[in-house]
């Protein structure tokens, strides 16, 4: 069986790596060189599904909890499972605890526990939730190691004008790219940033709460953090705004002050693609298999949406073959 693949996101390369894995002749359709323009790209790689059950359908922790495992079998050593710190400044102390009451699988520290935890932040929160269960990656680290993974294992990268057009199914996980193409999908904006500094050191992704400007911070290493948080209800994919800059640095000057002095080394936003109730979809059309709307849960959801593709593919093929 051969199966087009359109599509070199994240959904789109673990569909790649699913079906390759069962036996499927598998070729990718890179809609742009370099993950140039993939949302994933741009994404923070938090493998946390206890802490966006706190927005999220109860779906979302079900079916990102084997995320984890996923990504750790698929590229060994890219997954750091250090679990997520989640604080709150001490006059926002009622969210924390609203946060709480929405989540599960998590512990209360106290100043001294998140000291022990994370030194740097030291004498900043009275108190704070540990989701000791999750984990993180570096995206652009893991998107790249994947797709040279499925290269030396007989995957084959093409670009979009190249399609040859022999295929027994098309699987099309082109994401944002078909926002005005598929009834309901949506878009909504995300921004993020880096900041480079040598004076804070974080060990696990740290979500600050608070009621107007929210944040994550993503340690990805020699002193660089990844930030975001915006949610904007627009396809909109041009440079990061004004406001969401002054934002995301202020909260992260509120994280810890030292981030006032860090080097900004780039700003960036992405589209990604959501229905109306955020839950992705993965659906068997005919002769097509389409995976869309994963929203802001792409690496936390692909593994498990790539699964369910790849039985509707299979089955497919299994029927053609009864007929």
């Amino acid at each position: 069986m051969r199966i087009l693949v359109k599509g070199a996101g994240v959904a789109g390369l673990c569909l790649a790596h699913e079906l390759s894995a069962r036996g499927v002749a598998v070729t990718v359709v890179e809609q742009k060189p370099g993950f140039a323009g993939a949302a994933s790209w741009f994404a923070g790689g938090m493998l946390a599904p206890w802490c966006e059950r706190e927005s999220a359908e109860e779906v979302v922790l079900t079916k990102g909890i084997g995320a984890i495992d996923w990504w750790d079998d698929a590229l060994p050593g890219e997954v750091s499972r250090n679990g997520t710190l989640v604080v709150a400044p001490p006059r926002d102390a009622g969210e924390l605890k609203r946060f709480a009451s929405r989540t599960s699988g998590f512990e209360w520290l106290d100043a001294a526990a998140i000291e022990r935890l994370e030194p740097a932040l030291a004498g900043r929160f009275r108190e704070a939730l540990f989701f000791p269960g999750e984990a993180h990656l570096d995206p652009r680290r893991a998107l790249s190691r994947l797709r040279q993974k499925l290269v030396d294992h007989g995957v084959t990268f093409l670009d979009e004008t190249s399609d040859d057009g022999h295929h027994d199914l098309v699987a099309d996980c082109a994401g944002a790219a078909r926002i005005g193409e598929t009834p309901g999908l949506r878009g909504v904006r995300g921004e993020m940033l880096y900041l480079q500094t040598s004076d804070v050191e974080l060990s696990r992704p740290v979500r600050l709460i608070h009621p107007r400007i929210p944040l994550y911070i993503v340690p990805r290493g020699g002193g660089l953090f990844m930030c975001g948080a915006t949610m904007i209800e627009t396809d909109d994919g041009g440079p990061i705004t004004a406001r969401s800059l002054m934002e995301l640095l202020n909260a992260a000057y509120a994280l810890h002050p030292a981030f006032g002095e860090a080097r900004l080394v780039e700003t960036a936003a992405g589209v990604r693609p959501a229905f109306a109730n955020n839950l992705p979809r993965a659906l068997r059309t005919e002769q097509t298999i389409t995976i869309n709307g994963l929203y802001r849960h792409g690496f936390l959801l692909s593994p498990a949406l790539a699964a369910e593709a790849a039985d509707l593919a299979l089955a497919q093929d299994l029927k053609g073959d009864a007929a």
